[in-house]
């Protein structure tokens, strides 16, 4: 089983703390260093927002760049970026760049977001999430793989353009795309590499792999996006037993959620560490 661990540069922001929690979390065996992203926040908080308006998020491209420059083999992934309030060519710049500096290491996790103030804040069509969100999808592959890159879709055109430098892998940076709705897992089996499950227990994540599984044969997922890859933030501290059950449960990958300190994090690492010894 893979593991890493989640609020890099979401609570905690200091570079020092962010550099020491990374260093451990590689010298522990981690594989991987994760980040979330919300651009603003309801002022006062009302439900379903995650965090208070003053919880610091720094951007996800930023806190994986200085990430990168921090570590040597650990994974830097997004769980996950808001994508139907981004610009596509913007974000695919974004992430390649990402996977330049890091050697190939990103992992862009994906949703189509459910926070409607700040869709509005933004100014992104908070009903349209769920196309805007599958196109995207489909024009940062186009920018990221064509020779000669072009798209038509309902929001987004061009023609005529390039990007450079690509992202390390044929396919592009990997996208794993978040949620629980019908809607997402079928995006997941559709056009994702992988599969994110927040808050999820062994039972709820087979049930899940299950579903995708099913998904997946129904629509003839394609070749060329390979076995979906599944991804998981467990509920509860992860045990040795936990570790186990998850892993017959489907999932490749836990992600640790620690209380965004920088002395909490540490100490997760430590845990996480002695499961992999």
């Amino acid at each position: 089983m893979r593991l890493g661990i989640f609020n890099m540069g979401t609570g905690v922001s200091d570079p020092g703390s962010l550099r020491r929690i990374a260093a451990a979390a590689e010298s522990a065996g981690l594989e991987s260093l994760w980040c979330g992203e919300h651009v603003v926040l309801p002022k006062p908080r009302v439900a379903p927002s995650p965090a208070d308006p003053e919880h610091h998020f720094l951007h996800p491209s930023v806190v994986l760049g200085y990430l990168a420059a921090c570590t040597e083999t650990l994974k830097l992934g997004t769980g996950i970026v808001l994508i139907a309030q981004r610009n596509p060519l913007v974000l695919a710049k974004e992430f390649a760049s990402v996977d330049a500096v890091s050697n190939g290491r990103a992992i862009l996790g994906i949703g189509a977001g459910y926070l409607e103030p700040e869709f509005d804040a933004i100014g992104a069509p908070f009903r349209e999430r769920g196309r805007r969100t599958d196109e995207a999808i489909d024009a940062m592959r186009a920018l990221w793989n064509e020779a000669d890159p072009s798209f038509s879709g309902e929001f987004w055109q061009f023609s005529g353009i390039d990007a450079h430098p690509r992202p390390t892998d044929p396919g592009g940076v990997p996208i794993h795309v978040g949620g629980h709705s019908e809607a997402a897992l079928r995006r997941a089996a559709e056009r994702g590499q992988g599969w994110y499950g927040w808050m999820q227990d062994p039972e709820q994540t087979a049930d899940y792999v299950r579903r995708l599984t099913e998904l997946s044969e129904q629509i003839g997922r394609s070749e060329a996006l390979g076995d979906l890859e599944i991804t998981i933030t467990p509920p509860a501290r992860l045990t040795a037993d936990a570790v186990e059950q998850y892993a017959e449960a489907g999932a490749h990958r836990l992600v640790s959620l620690a209380t965004p300190t920088e002395r909490s994090m540490l100490h997760a690492v430590e845990h996480l560490g002695s499961l992999l010894a």
